[in-house]
């Protein structure tokens, strides 16, 4: 099945509008938000005040809006949106995904990436800054990932931001490491421990010991704290498919938690030693007792890193 396609879309429609006010008023949407309850009586106000199919210049007032939509196929749909206020000699930026139903699918990420893309290329800004409380880690968390800088703490405010050069080097970055993985430096101190001790003595270490020493070698290292929430790191799920057939839910596993029968996959299987390091949305191929196989890694599910559970 096709991934859905995230974009923004400048043109702000009056069943839009009515979908707007309903994220707004609901508190698990806006409870990280410095909006009140008062942006949905705004919104209210406009609906009874302009009877006009496109409200679009009704929200670009001191800056520019878009609502996030979702295209699967021939249909889309609204599940969220942007603001791009003007602030100084550029734009603060607000990221939300309205709804709740597609949370935790990433949109927020390439929400961002549009928005940053828009924001420098086509309307010129010069900085961008978004201000997220501190108690929010997952949007800091995608901020960061995105490139934004920590400039300053203020009242429980933590103040983010990225120069157009910051914007310009970052991309260039990315398409140096797009095909690289990243390893935090935790689970490569443990995955080394585990090398050693089984080739220790060794005079001919087996393919699989080779290949995760291999890829160990041209690894990225990240520490814990740093790393991208859309890698798989040691102890991930991720839902994975083989072959453009078969979709499946795996983890990623030390030796003595692999447990093949309920798709615990140890990082010493050459599906294990395959998967570390890698994005979601990698397609990759890898040596199996049957052949070759390709792998399609369709979502990471949980990663420790993100969920703040350094420990695994």
């Amino acid at each position: 099945m096709k991934e859905p396609f995230i974009f923004l879309c400048p043109e702000v429609s009056r069943p839009d509008a009515y979908i707007l006010a309903g994220w707004v008023r609901d508190d698990d949407v806006t409870k990280h938000l410095s909006d009140d309850k008062r942006a949905a009586d705004e919104i209210d106000r406009i609906l009874e005040r302009v009877d006009l199919p496109v409200l679009t210049h009704l929200f670009n007032r001191d800056g520019r809006f878009y609502m996030v939509r979702r295209q699967t196929g021939d249909r889309d749909e609204p599940v969220g949106f942007v603001r791009l206020e003007e602030s100084g000699d550029g734009y603060e930026i607000v990221v939300v995904i309205g709804d709740k139903d597609n949370w935790d699918k990433k949109y927020g990420t390439k929400a961002v990436k549009a928005a940053l893309r828009e924001a420098f290329i086509t309307l010129r800004a010069k900085r961008i800054i978004a201000k997220i409380k501190s108690e929010n880690k997952r949007s800091i968390r995608v901020f960061v990932s995105a490139g934004f800088k920590l400039e300053r703490e203020v009242g429980g405010i933590k103040v983010f931001s990225m120069t157009v050069r910051q914007y310009l080097d970052f991309i260039k970055e990315e398409e140096s490491v797009k095909d690289k993985i990243f390893i935090t430096s935790l689970d490569r101190e443990r995955i080394k421990k585990i090398l050693d001790s089984i080739t220790k003595g060794v005079v001919s270490p087996s393919k699989t010991a080779k290949g995760l020493e291999s890829e160990l070698q041209r690894a990225v290292i990240v520490e814990p704290t740093r790393i991208s929430s859309d890698v798989i790191t040691m102890n991930s799920r991720a839902i994975i498919e083989l072959n453009g057939e078969e979709e499946m839910e795996v983890s990623l596993v030390y030796p003595s938690d692999a447990d093949p029968a309920n798709k615990k996959l140890s990082i010493l299987s050459p599906i294990g030693t395959a998967l570390i390091g890698y994005k979601e949305g990698s397609v990759i191929e890898c040596d199996v007792p049957s052949g070759k196989t390709k792998i399609h890694i369709k979502k990471v599910v949980y990663q420790p890193e993100a969920a703040g559970d350094y420990h695994l």
